[in-house]
């Protein structure tokens, strides 16, 4: 399985959080579409199908990639 590279899920999930809480405190036909746009993008990217399901998959990606991050040399 093809999987999106750690910077670009972590930008995804940041995008979701913000349209999330724009939404909350102003909710627009443009934040909503915009946050359909994302949250399709996260769910292709992680080959999820919610985006409950599609931000667990990306925080477990986000997670095994800084686990097997080769250390950096001082």
């Amino acid at each position: 399985m093809l999987m999106a590279h750690p910077a670009i899920l972590r930008d995804l999930v940041e995008q979701y959080g913000a349209l999330k809480l724009r939404q909350a405190e102003q909710d627009s036909q443009d934040t909503r579409r915009q946050l359909e746009d994302v949250t399709y993008t996260l769910c292709v990217s992680t080959g999820t199908h919610t985006a409950e399901a599609a931000l667990v998959a990306a925080e477990e990606q986000l997670t095994a990639a800084l686990r097997d991050a080769p250390a950096a040399s001082v």
